[in-house]
């Protein structure tokens, strides 16, 4: 056997920080979009479904590439992969930044979705192949997941700050000096680590997963937009449908499938990864619309929306700290029934909100599904990779940072979907309005404040009173979808883990060995946390 140059404590601690720090500022950027939506919506004018798109399809670009990216990771090394993946993410955020057309930022954003799906299951497996010891490996999970739930928080006050003072492209501009600081970093401190006996990379199980959930969103989306009677609509189900079957029946009968689908056999492994996609769809759903009651609704500037919504940020500490406190002594299944149950009743408090300031329901529902979202997140993840054999370790891992993704993705498309299709059928328009104006005001509320500022003052208050009011019906009836999806979670998650809350600690042969300096380690097949 080669011999392995252990890691020191220094080394291992600033290994941490860099993928930690890379972690956040993925997390960052799939939430630091939503205050600068009413500004480039001004310049570049999208419909709203490009609007969904724009917002969403850097989470879906990631998170169908996650198991994918962590494949290709297993064979060239998982440092030299985030490497890579840093110089990438830079340069599609400069594109982003300068993108002066809907398409093109749509573009941008896909390509930005592919970066960030090299880093994200690099930082996960560099930390697990870093701290061998499991109770080391633990806590620098643990601090990897809080890092992660707060970023999601911080993305609004991070966007407040750089919109008060630049434009809306600012806020991807940001991403390249710290990505330039991650990957010198990176370069010197970052060990590598791959898996010697990885298997072949199946391209037909790519293009499946991927026309799959290509296929899905697009039906969300249309289906949201236009009705579910249309033609493309129903094509598009069938595609999603068919795709997601051949490629489940296909990772079944492979040697080394992308996902080993027996994991999901295990009632523990898909009630955490179930109750992890719920809590990212309500934190970036409602971090989208919220982000527009603010700005919009309220009048109020980005910063000031940003440091409003600072209290998530406290709520989302609080609840990671707490979690694992709470799962030694309760148990998982009743932990994570708790957090999901603190997900709907921070939702419910959304509606109270109105077009009148009340900010005292705005700090509860923030500081309650904060937490509570990141409660459950803490300790889903620590259930996904106990509820499998070593071996499969590296396939929950990935499985997890998808559902971590896609979670917070779908709740963007289906909120912002449900919100604008109840915005249109509640709008009201005055009488008189020309055919465009009316037109506009039904594409989104900002454009409907834009065209209300645009009419004599009698008309456009009254335009401008209506959009409001339809945007709130559309707001409620989002919450409280995502509400009730939250407490048939809760109730799900917490039948399914319990007699899973005892778990066997890591038994010394168990233990993987460190990861190096400079080489892989060698022995035992199949794929490495």
């Amino acid at each position: 056997m080669r011999k392995h140059t252990r890691i020191g404590p220094g080394r291992k601690a600033a290994t941490l920080v860099t993928a930690c720090l890379a972690m956040l500022l993925l997390s960052v950027d799939l939430t630091v979009l939503n205050l600068a939506v009413p500004q480039l919506t001004a310049d570049l004018r999208p419909s709203s479904t490009q609007l969904l798109w724009i917002a969403d399809v850097y989470g879906f670009a990631l998170g169908s590439l996650l198991i994918t990216m962590g494949s290709i990771g297993d064979r060239i090394g998982r440092r030299r992969l985030l490497l890579i993946g840093t110089v990438a993410f830079g340069a599609a955020s400069a594109l982003t930044a300068y993108a002066s057309s809907p398409e093109q930022l749509i573009g941008a954003r896909a390509l930005l979705g592919v970066a960030g799906a090299t880093i994200m299951p690099s930082t996960l497996s560099i930390v697990r192949n870093t701290f061998t010891d499991p109770v080391e490996r633990a806590k620098a999970i643990g601090i990897w997941s809080s890092v992660s739930s707060a970023g999601f928080a911080l993305g609004p006050l991070v966007g407040g700050v750089l919109l008060e003072h630049f434009w809306w492209g600012s806020v991807f501009l940001i991403n390249l000096p710290v990505m330039a600081i991650i990957f010198v970093i990176g370069f010197i401190v970052l060990p590598e680590s791959k898996n010697p006996e990885p298997g072949r990379l199946d391209a037909l199980s790519v293009l499946l997963s991927v026309v799959g959930l290509a296929g899905l969103i697009y039906t969300i989306k249309d289906a949201a937009h236009d009705g579910l009677l249309q033609s493309d609509v129903g094509i598009a189900v069938l595609v999603a449908v068919g795709a997601l079957y051949l490629f489940a029946r296909r990772q079944g009968r492979l040697a080394t499938p992308l996902i080993d689908v027996q994991l999901f056999r295990h009632r523990a492994f898909s009630a955490s990864v179930g109750a992890t996609v719920m809590a990212m769809f309500a934190l970036a759903g409602v971090g989208f619309v919220g982000s527009q009651y603010f700005q919009v609704v309220l009048g109020w500037s980005a910063l000031h929306s940003a440091l409003a919504q600072l209290p998530g940020v406290l709520g989302a500490v609080f609840g990671a700290v707490l979690a694992p406190r709470l799962a030694a002594g309760w148990g998982r299944s009743r932990t994570v029934g708790l957090g999901l149950s603190l997900v709907t009743v921070g939702l419910l408090q959304y509606l109270w909100l109105s077009t009148d300031v009340n900010y005292p329901a705005v700090v509860a529902a923030l500081v309650v599904t904060s937490a509570g979202v990141a409660m459950t997140f803490t300790v889903s993840a620590d259930s996904v990779m106990a509820a499998v054999p070593k071996e499969r370790a590296g396939a929950a891992s990935a499985v997890a940072e998808t559902a971590y993704e896609l979670g917070g993705a779908l709740g963007i498309a289906v909120l912002g979907s449900l919100l604008s299709r109840a915005y249109r059928n509640s709008l009201d328009l005055p009488a008189g309005l020309p055919g465009d104006v009316g037109q506009a005001a039904r594409e989104s509320l900002a454009l409907a404040m834009r065209a209300a500022a645009r009419l004599p003052e009698e008309a456009g208050r009254a335009l401008g009173a209506s959009a409001r009011d339809a945007f709130m019906d559309g707001l409620h009836l989002a919450v409280g979808v995502c509400a009730a999806l939250a407490a048939v979670t809760a109730l799900a998650a917490w039948r399914a883990l319990r007699g899973t809350d005892t778990t066997v600690p890591v038994s010394p042969d168990e233990v993987p060995e460190p990861a190096t300096d400079r080489s892989p380690a060698k022995g035992g097949a199949g794929r490495e946390a």
